[in-house]
């Protein structure tokens, strides 16, 4: 039996690659095959690793579908978000220097920082075009109340990558600094989806409020989880090596409160960087002076949150039971 998210999802997909095929002429081929690369559609290793699980855009579609709305009317919205999240992944990418997005070189590896800015930028324009093809399904209030959230995001996003960025060299941060940079970074375009999936599906104002906040702290909870993982987590489940972001002199909510502590764990960190063979006994530590059991209490909390919004939102129908799963999925959650 299809699911409707399995009916949404190649919708999505084709949506995207209209949007991209703008630069796809003689003269920006390879300007496009940067782009299609990126998106997970060209060069080595495609499918469905590459390209991602589009979780942004389906959680606009099945948001507006479960509002009252077609999910068809929406999909030039959720390939928006979907291009907004590759462009801030692209320069992500570039400022933390990783070699290496969804088991393939990134873009900047393979052509430079230079033309990975400019392929990043294109993604960015690309998004807002997007937004400009709604005119056969919704008025101009409505779609320029679209526009404006989304531009509010994007706003976000930069605010949460500038904490991020200037966490780096702090020495002097609390556990509460964390939430307004996963707040930016984390929940800001997952709380985007969400709150255009209500503006877009016909919500009142207060249903669109309440969805608002269960994409919020989706994001929270899921940063959160993230960050637990990325100590603790089993590598053969994640793909992801448990030392990197120890490694990698990570901000996390768990090394922010073991720093807090100024336990073992804060007397080591201060001294400089850690070597791979300090990383299983840093994590040890960590663990034992409780910052594994404060993290997975902030998670709890967050998604919580999350689940108790999604239910005062009140999703209708076969798209409304689908975001549930899906919630449920990315929370880690089976009840």
């Amino acid at each position: 039996m299809t699911t409707l998210s399995q009916t949404i999802l190649p919708a999505i997909e084709v949506e995207l690659q209209k949007q991209v095929a703008r630069l796809n002429e003689p003269r920006t081929a390879l300007y496009h095959e940067m782009l299609t690369y990126h998106m997970g559609w060209t060069g080595e290793g495609v499918g469905d690793k590459a390209t991602g699980k589009r979780i942004r855009p389906l959680l606009v579609s099945l948001v507006t579908s479960a509002s009252g709305g077609t999910w068809e009317s929406v999909i030039p919205v959720a390939a928006s978000v979907e291009l907004i999240h590759n462009f801030s992944l692209l320069h992500d990418d570039i400022q933390d220097k990783s070699d290496i997005r969804r088991g393939r070189p990134t873009a900047w590896k393979k052509w430079g920082v230079a033309q990975a800015i400019n392929a990043g930028d294109g993604l960015f324009i690309l998004a807002n075009l997007a937004m400009t093809t709604l005119d056969n399904f919704y008025p101009a209030e409505t779609i320029l109340a679209g526009v404006r959230i989304l531009q509010e995001t994007c706003l976000n996003l930069t605010r949460g990558q500038h904490f991020d960025i200037s966490y780096e060299a702090r020495n002097d941060l609390q556990v509460e600094d964390y939430w307004p940079m996963i707040s930016g970074k984390t929940a800001a375009l997952l709380s985007a989806c969400t709150d255009l999936g209500g503006l877009f599906g016909g919500a009142d104002e207060g249903t669109q409020s309440v969805y608002r906040d269960f994409g919020h702290y989706l994001g929270l909870a899921f940063q959160v989880q993230d960050d637990i993982l990325g100590i603790w987590g089993d590598e053969t489940v994640t793909g992801k090596s448990a030392a990197s972001d120890l490694l990698e002199g990570k901000k996390s909510l768990p090394v922010l409160y073991g720093l807090a502590k100024g336990g073992k764990f804060a007397q080591r960190w201060e001294q400089g960087p850690l070597t791979a063979d300090e990383v299983p006994g840093m994590a040890t530590l960590l663990e034992t002076e409780g910052a594994r059991l404060m993290a997975q209490q902030a998670a709890d909390q967050m998604t919580e949150l999350s689940l108790n919004a999604l239910r005062m939102a009140d999703p209708r129908g076969k798209a409304g039971d689908e975001l549930y799963a899906l919630a449920k999925r990315l929370l880690g959650r089976e009840s």
